[in-house]
């Protein structure tokens, strides 16, 4: 238990970071939906963005696992490890931004934006430095500095807000009643452009906040550890491309497979505002994955297999009880977004169920993923992403056509689903973990029941129906709290329990 209270912790701090920068952005969702003119600006929004989540996979090409893997080997000077990965980043993300310069038209052209190749250089120049930054983000996990991890990213976060405040609503105010003040540089048709400076400037400070892990290091550049860590990372990058093409390839190709559709673009901007919702279980996977893998990484180093085995089964346990929670919180209350989304955009959230269990499906697919990254079988972890890749793609490819943007959701459903299973059963053959699966079958048969009932219960006066939910949810929490999560066991609380 004192494990698992340790994991807790860095996950509560490291999502601090994550949580509170994704909620944020997520509120971002609805200003952009506000202030952009029509569903096809935000579609724009949604592809280029999609486009930077690929390439910065690519641009990262698994380093942060491999600066883990290898920091933690007592063979390697961890600092070595550091620099010798800093380096390689510094060239491949200097690389990139310059030879897209070097033929940022034909890019353009390329990716359907000929007539704005700014958005696309913009575009390149945060890519490169978020690439860059990852690995000093990634020392600081590893030299457990979770509060300076997460002031950094809090730093980026709001830096980003108050930009996108002040290009999107401050500077069109101004616009409108003292043109003379803001005319000379702010551009009212050019308010998706806007979005990217803002993003720009944030990844800048970034830059400078870190400026300690980049500069006050020894760099050494080791080839030999160098061709390793590719060697081990290389499989992991094939899985990352993989993984984030599952979660991109939609977005980015939807104008290409819904071309036939009246008004794709509009549809792809409702699907984006939408899928963001679902953003809240993503917010959790990510704090957890923050600070999983490094331990897991730390837990192996101590060779207690029994132990360890335990630790993870109970990671994973807790990550389900606390990933069904989150869904049942957001689809119980998702009627309030109504009151800040436009009506043109609600027509989508139908979608949310099936995307939201999609990404519960992935994140007990990254708990799985321990048993080849410690084993060093990393290249199971890529046949299971392009496994999960060619079912995208031919969901995709035979209904998005037909069924729009609803067969996106159900492509993400079932390739998170069959890259689960697959793992499941494969890693229990190479790396056996006795998981409770009796009492996670227990919470998810308790959240079918109790999302069946939220269903099947009509209520017209939304007081009344946000009443009944959250009783129903109330339900689960007292299960949950009464078999695993005793309140003496609680931090705060347990101090006003009485002592046996």
């Amino acid at each position: 238990m004192s494990q698992m209270k340790s994991l807790a912790k860095d996950t509560a701090i490291y999502g601090l970071s994550s949580i509170v920068g994704r909620f944020l952005n997520w509120c971002f969702v609805f200003l952009y939906i506000n202030v952009l003119k029509t569903q096809a600006e935000y579609g724009v929004v949604t592809n280029l963005y999609a486009y930077m989540a690929l390439l910065l996979i690519i641009l990262t090409y698994g380093l942060e696992t491999g600066f883990f893997r290898f920091a933690n080997d007592d063979k390697y000077d961890p600092e070595k490890v550091y620099t010798t990965g800093l380096i390689s980043l510094a060239c491949t993300s200097t690389l990139f931004f310059g030879a897209v310069l070097l033929f940022l038209h034909p890019v353009s052209r390329l990716l359907g934006y000929a007539g704005y190749t700014d958005y696309i250089w913009m575009l390149s120049l945060i890519i490169a430095m978020d690439a860059f930054t990852a690995l000093p983000f990634a020392y600081l996990r590893y030299r457990k500095r979770p509060l300076r991890f997460a002031i950094g990213k809090l730093l980026s976060i709001f830096t980003n807000i108050f930009f996108n405040l002040f290009f999107l609503l401050l500077c069109p105010y101004l616009y409108k009643h003292w043109p003379a003040t803001v005319s000379w540089f702010f551009n009212p048709s050019f308010m998706v452009g806007y979005i990217l400076v803002s993003n720009i400037i944030s990844s800048g400070i970034i830059f400078l906040f870190l400026l300690p892990e980049i500069f006050g290091i020894r760099y050494r550049f080791d080839i030999r550890i160098w061709k390793q860590m590719l060697r081990y990372s290389f499989p992991l990058l094939i899985l990352g491309v993989a993984g984030v093409m599952n979660q991109t390839f939609d977005k980015m190709l939807y104008p290409t497979l819904a071309a036939g559709r009246p008004g794709y673009m509009s549809e792809l901007g409702i699907y984006g505002a939408v899928y963001k919702i679902a953003i809240v279980l993503v917010m959790f996977t990510q704090a957890f994955r923050f600070a999983y893998e490094p331990f897991i990484f730390a837990k192996n180093k101590e060779k207690n297999t029994t132990d360890n085995r335990q630790s993870y089964a109970d990671a994973m346990k807790y990550f389900i009880i606390f990933g069904l929670l989150i869904f049942l919180g957001v689809m119980f209350y998702i009627d309030l977004v109504q009151l800040v989304m436009p009506a043109r955009y609600f027509v989508g959230i139908t979608v949310v169920p099936i995307i939201m269990l999609a990404e519960l499906f992935f994140g007990i697919f990254f708990n799985l993923s321990l048993w080849y990254k410690l084993t060093d079988r990393t290249r199971w972890g890529a046949w299971f992403s392009l496994f999960g890749f060619a079912v995208t793609i031919a969901i995709n490819v035979l209904f998005v056509p037909r069924y729009g943007y609803i067969a996106c959701a159900w492509a993400a459903f079932f390739c998170y689903l069959s890259m689960m299973l697959a793992s499941y059963f494969i890693g229990q053959y190479h790396y056996p973990i006795r998981y409770d699966l009796k009492s996670i079958a227990r919470y998810a048969l308790l959240a079918g029941a109790l999302y069946i009932i939220h269903l099947v219960v009509p209520i017209g006066n939304l007081p009344l129906k946000l009443l009944l939910r959250t009783l129903l949810l109330s339900i689960y929490v007292v299960y949950l709290i009464r078999r695993d999560l005793p309140l003496e066991e609680i931090p705060f609380i347990n101090r006003y329990i009485p002592k046996k």
